[in-house]
């Protein structure tokens, strides 16, 4: 849903709260005085260290005077590094004293302590300096190479160094001491020059999929975390905040490649630096946070799939998506009525173009309220007869959730999930124990609190009443959970509940403004200084500054921590627009500064369990939008408001390939700010063109949700990406088994080819598919490299010839409005289905078809897992394993799950051509040659899965 502009408020001066780095006046805030800078931090010093046979504990010494720089040092801190796995390193530094937040086990579980020694054969080696303190990670495996992580001031670029974007006095670096305080953390670590960093959203960067370090004539990056509701903005904060980078690093003497990846679980506001500093022979990675701890994973790869897997292992693997969620899913927002929903599933019928999954928007709602239907315009029997229609057709119906929960206006309004969620205690509240009251489409609104007792079963009661009420949901989509609010700090407490009503499309202003600001005095912009002078209303005295972060900061009396020093280059400015205070309070004293990135995977954990008590044994299907790390546990994600424009059709791409490194492989696009969650909607300049070309690209993302298609396109790609559905959930078992990323970039999979590095505008779906899609307007035809650099044969999958590729290069391919390009990579054997139905059940019901691309040596390989596709936990399941050469195919079955389906056809590219055909040693008759693609397809073979078999060809 899209981002409202608040009145006034949305005027304020970006990063007006807080102060720069360099050349800031110091500031005294509760008797402390803030210098502002860190140029005089003095680091840390060793001190005890013990080791043991996984890593070692150390105390850590403020090594000097403090400079409480944005906040007050602390002095005694605790370093523990463990080598978690043969490829895992965690390296912990946290205060002594444990008053920091740090993230609970509750809300993300991370792995056992091990319980095997990997101190002398992981990959991954920790070395030390005792002071100043510093650390640095090197391959064992390769130790003369620069350290994968390197905090060193020797091994940095000379400081201080002056600010890299002249009117942001922020962009200055100071200087890379150690920096631990209440308020503030800083460390930094060298880099290759110019190396390829990937990950560290969610963003959409205009420097593409790889982030911009500084270098070829980049300005480098500076990355919030800070989520946020916003329409798709470019090189800001948005909806999601995920501290993991991935890099690949290419040896320019070997000409080989190695990637690492290193996460920072840390739920902290944020910024993370990229820049290479003029004349620097090394490039920098630099975080500065508001608060929490130092809380890194390092990860050794060696590949970037391994780095993405190892992640996984780390904070978990992606849930089990039901083969149904694969389909093609239809929204919009702005539906009128029921009668409305029924005449687009009845038009869709008609036109032939399989539909999977309905979907509903807010105008489902009841005055926009949550877990209600509109008696007028969707009534529950209408909307249950509609859902039964839908089921009955082996259809699938989804509605939305919003984060904020409408709060009763009087006596007389009757709304059981506030009413039941008040009494029990389940929502965030301000720090004097008062309801926090936000507000939404819906008026004035509280907001669950993930972390209460029995928010929990609340939450599970309010989504269970719904169903039984006749909303039959097969699954939920969350949104507005940032948590997204339409003024700033708890603007419903005093107020007249019942003066708002519920917001319309137009939306009504609501001014609400920070503590202390009087509008009547300075206007409406919001900002804490205007001209230079303070607008600061507050009698000396009634606030306070904080004066520490733990449990409990929030709900101290009289605190203020709205405004930490340091100001986070937050696109919205203040940390308070369009969300939640700061010092809003979750039950157990936590502040709502230190857990706000968490509040979208909370909720989505707490659905996902709902989902699974509601529906037992089913596998939860959810789509949201705020994410953090392990939410792909629980959930699947839209990129959000994007617009309905050819430069969004690009940008979409990095934001799947961006998933793939989160965990979350679940993800596709919508488009359309303000008029509908959905591919394809007409409005403005979007056209038939661009629909078309939106349809194509999205059939081959995980995730496919659009609207209006044109009929030609959209029978055509859905077919296709129908027929892929084996491969698709073969993908995605070993995502949820084993981490492994279903959607690629090019350079996964071609790790040694420079040229690869920066592609963004191609993806390979698994390791065979290479999807090259049109990406301008009026084009009909688009360049696209082939990786292999003509070691691998390229085949086109429509037609099955092969591409005459430009090594190391663009090819021109030909892409009329009705095509998109993709081609299968030789040495792959896929199953597929052979006949691609109207819905995802009637496909699976049909047969099997295997196709196999030979490479120049007459092989390939592939396998294929088959299960009942909604059993949660999985169930029985089969393996299908294919090994191809010598002229022979061998299909090996393993498994309990009994495939009723047949393999009714196969077809082998590369071949020359036979004079028989033989299956288990016997000829065959029922098989062609084509000699313009090399092609022997053998059919009517109606084989049983469940057995092993020989196909050979002579």
């Amino acid at each position: 849903m899209f981002f409202l502009l608040l009145a006034g408020l949305a005027l304020a001066t970006a990063f007006a709260l807080g102060v720069s780095h360099s050349k800031a006046h110091a500031q005294t805030l509760d008797g402390v005085t803030y210098s502002m800078n860190v140029t005089d931090c003095p680091g840390y010093t060793l001190g005890s260290l013990t080791e043991s046979v996984y890593g070692l504990t150390a105390q850590l010494l403020l090594a000097g005077t403090a400079c409480n720089a944005f906040g007050t040092d602390v002095q005694n801190l605790t370093i523990e590094a463990t080598y978690q796995s043969q490829t895992t390193l965690h390296v912990k530094i946290y205060d002594t004293a444990n008053e920091q937040f740090t993230i609970p086990d509750s809300v993300i579980e991370r792995p056992a302590a091990p319980n095997t020694s990997f101190t002398r054969s992981s990959d991954l080696v920790f070395n030390y300096d005792a002071k100043p303190f510093a650390f640095w990670i090197t391959r064992r495996s390769d130790p003369h190479s620069m350290p994968i992580f390197d905090t060193r001031i020797s091994s940095l670029p000379s400081a201080p160094i002056p600010p890299f974007n002249a009117s942001d006095p922020r962009t200055a670096f100071d200087a890379f001491p150690l920096v631990f305080e209440d308020q503030y953390l800083q460390i930094a670590s060298a880099l290759p020059h110019g190396t390829n960093i990937y990950g560290l959203g969610e963003v959409i960067a205009s420097s593409g999929f790889r982030r911009d370090i500084g270098t070829d004539g980049g300005i480098g990056t500076i990355q919030t975390h800070w989520n946020r509701d916003v329409a798709d903005p470019i090189d800001q904060n948005m909806y999601g905040s995920h501290p993991i980078y991935l890099e690949h690093r290419f040896n320019e003497t070997t000409k080989k490649a190695s990637s690492s990846g290193v996460l920072l679980l840390s739920s902290a506001g944020s910024d993370i630096f990229l820049q290479t500093p003029a004349s620097s022979e090394v490039s920098l990675i630099e975080y500065r946070m508001i608060g929490g701890i130092l809380d890194f994973y390092f990860f050794s790869g060696p590949t970037d799939a391994e780095v993405i897997a190892q992640y996984g292992a780390t904070i978990g693997y992606p849930t089990w998506q039901p083969a149904w969620g694969f389909g093609f899913h239809l929204c919009r927002w702005g539906y009128a009525n029921i009668s409305e929903d029924m005449a687009n599933v009845a038009a869709m019928r008609a036109a032939n173009i399989p539909l999977e999954v309905q979907w509903n928007d807010i105008d489902l709602y009841h005055a926009y309220r949550d877990f209600t239907t509109d008696p007028v315009t969707f009534p529950g029997n209408e909307l249950g007869q509609f859902i039964q229609n839908l089921t009955a057709n082996h259809q699938h119906y989804i509605p939305i959730v919003d984060a904020g929960i409408a709060v009763t206006v009087n006596s007389t309004d009757v709304y059981y999930p506030f009413s039941d969620g008040f009494e029990q205690d389940t929502f965030i509240t301000n720090p004097d124990g008062s309801l926090y009251i936000g507000q939404v489409w819906p008026g004035y609104t509280a907001y669950p609190d993930w972390f209460g007792e029995k928010t929990q079963a609340w939450w599970t009661d309010a989504l269970r009443n719904w169903s039984e009420m006749g909303v039959d949901f097969s699954g939920i989509w969350l949104d507005m959970n940032e948590a997204s609010s339409f003024c700033s700090h708890s603007c419903g407490t005093g107020a007249n509940l019942s003066a708002l009503a519920p917001l319309s499309v137009v939306g009504t202003v609501v001014s609400g403004y920070p503590e202390c600001y009087n509008d009547t005095l300075w206007g409406p912009s919001g900002n804490m200084t205007i001209n230079g002078t303070s607008t600061n209303s507050c009698a000396a005295g009634t606030t306070t500054t904080k004066s520490r972060r733990g449990v409990g900061a929030a709900g101290q009396p009289n605190i203020n921590i709205n405004t930490p020093p340091y100001a986070i280059h937050n696109g919205a400015g203040a940390l308070t627009i369009n969300t939640l205070a700061t010092n809003a309070t979750h039950y157990g004293g936590y502040a709502e500064l230190d857990v706000h990135n968490m509040f979208g995977m909370m909720e989505e954990k707490a659905t996902h369990l709902a989902l699974q008590s509601i529906s037992p044994g089913q596998r939860p299907f959810l789509i949201s939008r705020s994410t953090f790390p392990s939410a792909g546990k629980w959930t699947g994600h839209w990129l959000g408001d994007n617009f309905s424009k050819w430069q969004y059709l690009y940008l979409n791409i990095q934001g799947v390939l961006q998933f793939q490194i989160y965990q979350i492989p679940m993800v596709g696009a919508d488009t359309l700010w303000l008029q509908a969650h959905c591919t394809c909607f007409v409005d403005g300049n979007t056209d038939e063109e661009l629909c078309n070309r939106w349809m194509q690209l999205s059939a081959f993302v995980p995730f496919y949700r659009n609207h209006n298609t044109y009929a030609n396109a959209s029978r055509t790609a859905i077919a296709a990406r129908y027929s892929l559905l084996p491969y698709w959930y073969t993908l995605f078992a070993n995502a949820s088994t084993y981490g492994l990323p279903p959607v690629r970039a090019l350079f996964y999979e071609f790790p040694d080819e420079p040229e690869l590095f920066a592609v963004d505008k191609q993806w390979l779906v698994g390791r065979d598919i290479l999807v090259t899609p049109v990406l301008t307007p009026g084009a009909t035809k688009v360049n696209g490299i082939f990786p292999g650099r003509g070691s691998v044969i390229w085949r086109d999958w429509w037609t099955h010839a092969v591409v005459n590729a430009t090594p190391s290069a663009n090819t021109t391919l030909n892409a009329p409005l009705s095509h998109i390009n993709v081609h299968v990579r030789d040495s792959s054997i896929l199953l597929l289905h052979q006949n691609p139905a109207y819905t995802i059940y009637e496909t699976r019901e049909g047969p099997y078809k295997l196709l196999v691309s030979l490479d120049k040596a007459g092989a390939a390989s592939g396998n294929a897992y088959v299960d009942d596709g909604i059993s949660y936990p999985p169930g029985p399941s089969r393996i299908l394993t294919f090994q191809a050469g010598n002229s022979t195919l061998k299909i090996e079955s393993n498994g309990k799950y009994s495939i009723p389906q047949m393999l009714e056809t196969i077809t082998v590219l590369g071949v020359k051509k036979p004079t028989n055909v033989n299956l288990q040693g016997k000829a065959l008759g029922n098989w062609s040659y084509t000699p313009s693609t090399e092609e022997l397809f053998v059919y009517n073979l109606s084989m049983n899965l469940t057995l092993d078999a020989t196909l050979s060809w002579k």
